[in-house]
């Protein structure tokens, strides 16, 4: 992969309807590293379950970032084992406080080296691809809606509008062990990243998305604000936040 360097951006916001925000994100431009959870459960347990799987990650990744380069192997088999090790330690933390019983949170994790970018989630936290004009999901929904679709039992429109949208089928921290989807992708200079809670993909489509992020060109602190501010004004039911990630390529 050519030499690159970052360009970051974020924003999160409550929404309109929300008390709180349950969402968490930690961005490392240096580290190459971007991670967004969205948590779940009662008495602000959504909460600590998404800021504890969040820090977990973002920090033993960035411990071992200083270790030189990494091979797609070596950064797949990295992502998974600290997206586990969050994991077990949201799900004890629930066990240890009836209070936090039950909690849990969706995980979205990208990391990026030599070899691409390494990026593992569980839930339906998004990460997407802008290259070349063109927006592409590159995260698969852990959903009953995501299934539905696949077996052809409800259009688009209908998953869009369904009572199960947000039912997960699989979340961080509910069992003692899950699986994170991990893979790594090749990382082209101008490539635009966004990571995503679903407090932005229930309030836009993907073609509402792409036009924002065109509109706004290379100013990567407008497109999140902008992001956030049309998911809010398209109802903003849930808590909305956005990373952006630019790969440029290293100057000489």
């Amino acid at each position: 992969m050519t030499a690159i360097t970052l360009e970051t951006a974020s924003a999160s916001h409550p929404g309109r309807v929300r008390g709180h925000n349950e969402d968490s994100i930690s961005v490392d431009a240096h580290a190459r590293l971007a991670v967004l959870a969205d948590g779940m459960g009662g008495h602000n347990a959504g909460e600590v379950a998404s800021r504890m799987a969040a820090d977990a990650v973002s920090s033993a990744l960035t411990d071992r970032r200083t270790g030189g380069r990494l091979e797609r192997a070596q950064a797949e088999a990295l992502v998974a084992s600290q997206v586990a090790a969050a994991n077990s330690a949201v799900f004890q933390a629930a066990r240890a406080e009836r209070r936090y019983d039950g909690m849990g949170t969706t995980l979205v994790v990208a990391l990026w080296h030599e070899a691409g970018v390494t990026y593992a989630h569980v839930g339906d936290s998004r990460l997407y691809l802008l290259r070349g004009g063109e927006l592409r999901q590159l995260t698969r929904d852990h959903s009953i809606v995501q299934e539905q679709l696949e077996r052809g039992a409800i259009s688009s429109e209908q998953a869009r509008y369904s009572v199960n949208r947000n039912v997960l089928t699989r979340a961080v921290g509910i069992d003692p062990d899950v699986r994170a989807d991990v893979h790594t992708h090749d990382v082209v200079p101008g490539d635009v990243y966004l990571l995503c809670s679903d407090g932005l993909t229930d309030m836009m489509m993907d073609r509402e998305i792409r036009q924002t992020l065109l509109e706004c060109g290379r100013d990567l602190e407008l497109a999140a604000r902008r992001l956030v501010e049309r998911a809010n004004e398209a109802g903003g039911f849930d808590n909305i936040s956005v990373i952006l990630v630019r790969a440029e390529r290293e100057a000489a």
